[in-house]
C-alpha cells in the first residue's frame, strides 16, 4: 500500500495531531511536484506528459488531505 492509503485514526487523535499530519502531507505534495518537475526538466520530459503521470498520485494525496481536514473539522466542532 502507498502512504496515502494507510491513514488509520484512533479515538484519541486530537485536532493538533491531525493538523501536524495535514502539514506534513501538504509538504510531501509540494516536494513531490517540485522534485518531479526538476527531474523532468533535466530529462527534457514535456510538462503535459509529466502531469499526466503525476496526477493520479496528486489525486490520492488531495483525497487524503480532504478526509483529514473533514476529520479535523469534526473534532473541532465536537469539542
Amino acid at each position: 500500500m502507498d502512504e496515502t492509503s494507510e491513514i488509520i485514526l484512533t479515538d484519541n487523535v486530537t485536532a493538533q495531531d491531525l493538523a501536524e499530519v495535514i502539514e506534513e502531507l501538504e509538504q510531501y505534495r509540494e516536494r513531490l511536484v517540485r522534485e518531479t518537475t526538476e527531474v523532468a526538466k533535466r530529462a527534457k520530459v514535456m510538462r503535459v506528459s509529466l502531469m499526466g503521470q503525476l496526477e493520479p498520485e496528486l489525486a490520492k494525496i488531495d483525497s487524503a488531505l480532504e478526509e483529514l481536514r473533514n476529520q479535523q473539522a469534526s473534532l473541532m466542532v465536537s469539542n
